[in-house]
């Protein structure tokens, strides 16, 4: 049985996970959107950004949003100024950089499903009368939706596991930033602390099989009513 600190751990670490994915969902599909169906300069100097967490070291990713969200930073200072507010040391900041390491994976796997939709389906709809709009959201997203999502699951399972990032840019607090994989590491650092380790390990693989299993079963059922359609 978990205890209500290990408790509180669990439910901090779903919520920075849970935000850090859905805010970063839309910004994921756009960027997929533009590398899969876009035409334009810099191409690829965008997906090589894009990408660019995937093989930076996260301690690295961390000190740099460290250095963009501080007071002093370009964004961080925005906003101070502007809303009195700072994500330093606050469960927001590790949603944050749980997001900035998750971008990658849900791009890459929205992307993919974006060029797997047959475009001649979307070009018999516009000759159909469809317009844009339609298009999209009655052909290309229920096409593309197994790959949102698995880009959603990638996105939750890698937020979830993420350390690096995380203790570099908002250190590792107590109720605000502590999730799984840094209280995980607190208690391997204390004698007689396995105990915990084998809980929190536990829950932690729990949870990603849920996930896994949750959003094949969603995939499996969405990929045959697009058949049948």
């Amino acid at each position: 049985m978990l205890s209500a600190e290990e408790w509180g751990i669990v439910l901090l670490s779903l919520k920075v996970g849970g935000v850090a994915v859905l805010a970063v969902l839309p910004l994921a599909f756009a960027l997929a959107w533009l590398l899969a169906r876009g035409r334009f300069p810099g191409k690829l100097l965008l997906d090589a950004l894009v990408h660019l967490p995937l093989v930076v070291p996260p301690v690295v990713t961390g000190w740099m949003l460290l250095l963009a969200f501080a007071p002093a930073g370009p964004i961080g200072g925005l906003l101070e100024r502007w809303f009195g507010v700072t994500v330093l040391f606050r469960w927001s900041g590790a949603a944050i950089a749980a997001g900035v390491m998750a971008l990658p994976l849900m791009v890459r796997a929205i992307r993919l499903s974006l060029e797997a939709v047959d475009q001649r389906l979307e070009q018999a709809a516009r000759s159909l009368g469809a317009g844009p709009v339609r298009t999209f959201a009655t052909v290309t997203l229920p096409l593309a939706l197994p790959g949102v999502l698995a880009g959603l699951v990638l996105g939750f399972a890698r937020a979830l596991g993420e350390f690096g990032a995380t203790i570099s840019f908002v250190s590792n607090v107590p109720g605000e930033t502590e999730t799984l994989p840094l209280a995980i590491y607190s208690a391997l650092q204390v004698p007689g602390g396995e105990g915990q380790v084998l809980r929190l390990a536990a829950v932690s693989i729990a949870i990603a099989f849920i996930a896994l299993l949750g959003s094949e079963l969603v995939a499996r059922r969405t990929g045959r009513g697009n058949h049948v359609l």
